[in-house]
């Protein structure tokens, strides 16, 4: 049996549950030859839980055509605006403030989104969603 070898990676960000074989999912699969419609049900079935929020997924596609695909947290600004229940950042945040979230909700983001960030304790990842927030035009209150 031949062993397989990874032929690419691909990462693309779908709303959860409702991927389609339409752009972007059928534009990155295609030019490998994976079976569009296989990825589009396994995921469906794997993010239902996640319904219309967006997902970064990491493809793996193997010379075989196989693949494997790992979904990650949604980004931090998905979650700061759902948060704070505003549709999209401040044009100039400096001047313009959109919204507001609280430090429980901070800290209740930096925990989903501890294992895809890059800091070394709770404390850290609060500070770099919170961070996040400010360069959206949301206001940190207490």
């Amino acid at each position: 049996m031949a062993k397989k070898q990874l032929v690419t990676t691909i990462k693309v960000q779908v709303t959860g549950g409702q991927a389609t074989p339409a752009p972007p999912v059928g534009t990155a699969l295609g030019p490998h030859g994976v079976n569009i419609g296989q990825f589009v049900q396994q995921f469906n079935e794997q993010t239902r839980d996640m319904a219309g929020t967006t997902v970064p997924v990491v493809i793996s596609v193997y010379n075989d055509r196989s693949f494997e695909f790992v979904v990650k947290s949604p980004p931090a600004p998905v979650l700061l605006k759902q948060a704070a229940g505003v549709a999209k950042g401040a044009g100039n945040p400096l001047k313009n403030k959109v919204g507001s979230v609280t430090d429980a909700q901070i800290e209740e983001i930096a925990k989903t989104k501890m294992e895809d960030l890059n800091a070394g304790s709770l404390e850290q990842a609060k500070k770099t969603i919170a961070g996040t927030a400010r360069s959206m035009g949301i206001t940190v209150v207490g």
